[in-house]
C-alpha cells in the first residue's frame, strides 16, 4: 500500500500538470454553458412576462419556466460533456493504473445486466438499467470487476380523469462489485440487510421465513450478525460452510465501516457485493476548481474502497480450490 506522501509526489509530478490544462477546459466549458443558459433565461423570462401581462394562465407560465430550467440543465450537460470525458481519461485512468497496473478502466462500461440479475441480490424486474466507470482486472490472485449502477422499475397509474402517470423507482443505485471466490457453489447464498428483525423482533424473524421470493431462511449462531443481516440459501449446509465465523466478523466490520446498506451474494463461483453509495464516484467537478489535491485523493480512496474489498473479505487467501 502506497503512502499519502507517495501519492502526493505522484500528484505533483504526473497529475497536476494535466489538471492545470483541464482547469482551462473546465472554465471554457462553463463559460459557454453560462452563455447558453443566459440566452435560455432571457427567452423564457420574456415569454413568461408576456403571458402574465396578457392575463394568461399562471400555470402555463410555470410550465414554461420548468421547461426553461430543463433546457438550461441540458445545456450545462452538453457543454461540459467533453471536459468530463477528458478528465476521466486523463485523471481517473492514471489513478486506477497507479493503484494497480493489472486494472483496466472503461468510463462508459458497466457490470452487465445479466450478471447483476445472476447475483439474485435484487429480485424486482428491471425496466431501466444504467451504469458507468467499469474497472476490472486482478488484485493479486483475485479477479474483480466493479462499476456504478442504477437499476429501476416503473409504475403507471391512471387517475379518475383518465390521465396516465409514469413513475420510476430505484431498485439499486451505487457501487456493484464482483469477485472470483475461487469455489464453485452448488447453490446460492445471499446476505441482505435485516430491516424486519430490527423493526419487529421475533415477528420480524417469522416475516423473513415467509418471504416466498427468497430461498430458505438460514439461522446462524452469531446473534450480532443476525441483528444486522438476514441470510437466504438453497443449501443450508453450504451457507454455513461459506459464512464461517471469521467471514461473518469481516462482513460485520465492513458494514460498520461503510455505514451504508450492504448486500452480498455467493453464486456460481463469484462473490457479489452491492453498496448503496449515493455519490457519483468518478465524476469531476464542474462549478469549482479541480486544482485540489484533496479532491484527487478522494478519487484514489474511491478506487481503494472497491479494491480493498478483496482484503476486507480475505479473498486472496485460497481456503478452497475450484472443483
Amino acid at each position: 500500500m502506497k503512502t499519502v506522501e507517495e501519492f502526493k509526489a505522484y500528484y505533483e509530478k504526473d497529475l497536476r500538470p494535466t489538471l492545470e490544462i483541464l482547469e482551462g477546459e473546465r472554465k471554457s466549458s462553463l463559460r459557454n454553458a453560462s452563455i447558453a443558459c443566459g440566452l435560455i433565461a432571457v427567452v423564457v423570462l420574456g415569454a413568461v412576462g408576456t403571458i402574465l401581462a396578457s392575463g394568461g394562465p399562471p400555470m402555463f407560465a410555470l410550465v414554461l419556466a420548468g421547461i426553461g430550467a430543463a433546457l438550461a440543465f441540458g445545456a450545462l450537460q452538453l457543454f461540459t460533456r467533453g471536459f468530463k470525458s477528458q478528465f476521466k481519461d486523463s485523471i481517473i485512468r492514471p489513478i486506477i493504473a497507479y493503484v494497480s497496473p493489472e486494472l483496466t478502466y472503461a468510463p462508459q462500461g458497466k457490470v452487465s445486466r445479466g450478471e447483476f440479475q445472476s447475483s439474485t441480490l435484487f429480485k424486482h424486474r428491471i425496466d431501466r438499467y444504467k451504469g458507468e466507470d467499469l474497472v476490472e482486472g486482478l488484485v493479486d490472485k483475485t479477479g474483480i470487476r466493479f462499476s456504478e449502477l442504477h437499476a429501476e422499475y416503473k409504475t403507471t397509474t391512471t387517475d379518475s380523469k383518465g390521465r396516465r402517470r409514469t413513475q420510476w423507482h430505484t431498485i439499486f443505485k451505487g457501487l456493484f462489485f464482483v469477485a472470483d471466490f475461487n469455489k464453485h457453489f452448488h447453490g446460492r447464498t445471499v446476505v441482505l440487510p435485516d430491516s424486519a428483525e430490527k423493526l419487529f423482533g421475533r415477528l420480524g424473524q417469522k416475516l423473513q421465513s415467509w418471504n416466498v421470493s427468497r430461498d430458505d431462511l438460514v439461522k446462524l449462531e452469531d446473534p450480532e450478525f443476525e441483528r444486522e443481516f438476514v441470510v437466504y440459501a438453497t443449501d443450508q449446509v453450504e451457507a454455513r460452510y461459506i459464512l464461517s465465523t471469521a467471514l461473518m466478523r469481516r462482513i460485520l466490520e465492513f458494514k460498520r465501516k461503510m455505514k451504508v446498506p450492504v448486500h452480498i451474494g455467493f453464486v456460481n463461483a463469484n462473490l457479489y457485493m452491492a453498496l448503496s453509495i449515493k455519490k457519483n464516484m468518478f465524476e469531476p467537478r464542474v462549478l469549482r476548481t479541480i486544482l485540489d489535491f484533496e479532491m484527487v485523493r478522494e478519487y484514489l480512496e474511491d478506487v481503494m474502497l472497491a479494491v480493498g474489498i478483496v482484503e476486507e473479505m480475505n479473498l486472496n487467501t485460497r481456503i478452497w480450490t475450484k472443483e
